[in-house]
């Protein structure tokens, strides 16, 4: 007879190699997947993914929100923070992405597409170029404040927010800026530009660059794919307390969508 420790060698042995042999159940989520749960501490947010990295090597993070697997509803992107200089509108994403779940929607949220100008209080990236310039769509060799960059493309950030609008397709996009305080109305889709206006109550305006708008991410998205993209301006200095409070509601209006605690699955 063989001895308890013997017998406890050959079990555990056994239950390895049978581990080790069983295929993968059909469908299981692959291990980094595993994290698109709603976090305690964030119960708004199904995913983060890190899209790309800035010139210094930066993470550009776009946050999951809202219910991507419910019937008939919008894709949206939020960006902000496109230029270093211009921080005060990623408050709006950034209340999203840490409150209350969002529903009616299928939102991905960008709170700092440009992490090098934010951290050196800059428009433009850690090479000194103007990021809204630099894409391959009417791109123009500027100088100056509108720095355009070598070449198409040329920047990090720039093929990142590429590959991820190209992956995740849109049917909107808000890209939010200050100081103008206006939504673009020179823009693919004017109802929606009238819309949004309404909404987050800011006045309509040409935002035209004075002539045409050389390399701009809205222009380039217009231009390859079937989604809108729009740009929102606000003010200098636009108070805490409409970043935070004011405007992320009246951004989820414009698409129909809203915030309350997830509801619970039926048994």
């Amino acid at each position: 007879m063989r001895s308890l420790g013997t017998l406890l060698a050959s079990v555990l042995t056994a239950g390895l190699i049978a581990t080790l042999l069983t295929p993968p159940v059909s469908g299981a989520a692959p291990a980094q997947q595993t994290a698109k749960a709603a976090a305690p501490d964030r119960p708004a947010v199904i995913e983060k993914r890190v899209i790309g990295k800035s010139v210094r090597g930066r993470p550009i993070v776009a946050w999951h929100l809202g219910e991507p697997a419910a019937p008939d509803v919008a894709t949206v992107v939020l960006i902000s923070t496109m230029h270093g200089d211009e921080p005060a509108t990623r408050r709006i994403l950034e209340t999203l992405r840490d409150g209350a779940p969002v529903h009616e929607i299928d939102l991905w949220v960008v709170p700092t597409y440009n992490p090098d100008g934010l951290a050196r209080g800059t428009r433009k990236n850690a090479r000194g170029i103007d990021l809204n310039r630099n894409y391959p769509y009417a791109w123009a060799d500027l100088d100056g404040s509108y720095e355009s960059g070598p070449k198409p493309a040329s920047e990090p950030e720039t093929r990142a927010m590429m590959r991820f609008l190209g992956e995740v397709r849109p049917d909107r996009i808000l890209s939010f800026h200050q100081p103008l305080l206006g939504v673009d109305t020179d823009t693919k889709r004017p109802a929606f530009a009238r819309r949004v206006a309404r909404k987050l109550d800011l006045p309509r305006r040409s935002l035209t660059c004075g002539g045409v708008c050389h390399g701009t991410m809205t222009g380039w998205f217009n231009h390859n794919f079937k989604g809108a993209a729009l740009t929102v301006e606000y003010g200098y200095h636009p108070s805490r307390r409409r970043m935070t409070r004011v405007a992320p509601g009246q951004v989820l209006s414009v698409f129909d969508a809203y915030r309350g605690p997830r509801s619970l699955e039926p048994l």
